[in-house]
């Protein structure tokens, strides 16, 4: 679909269009972001639920042509963060 993929680095979700194998990036996997930093994959299961990052995001956002939701991080679930 499109020439990135994610994957979880570092503390965060990042994005990357390094070659992807079969099954995702096996944990320990060099990994060139497009946040221009070369990080080890975090293939855990709680490494999908960290955060984006903002310059990944932006820059997947560029390459796909689309702009940003700023509002991607807010919770939309009623009563949460009151």
């Amino acid at each position: 679909m499109y020439s990135f993929h994610w994957v979880p680095a570092d503390g965060q979700r990042h994005a990357s269009l390094d070659s992807r194998p079969g099954g995702g990036y096996p944990a320990g996997m060099p990994v060139s972001t497009l946040c221009e930093r070369n990080l080890p994959a975090d293939n855990s299961d709680l490494g999908w639920l960290w955060s984006t990052c903002g310059d990944c995001n932006a820059e997947a956002h560029r390459i796909a042509g689309t702009r940003p939701d700023t509002n991607v991080f807010q919770s939309t679930s009623p009563g949460r963060g009151r």
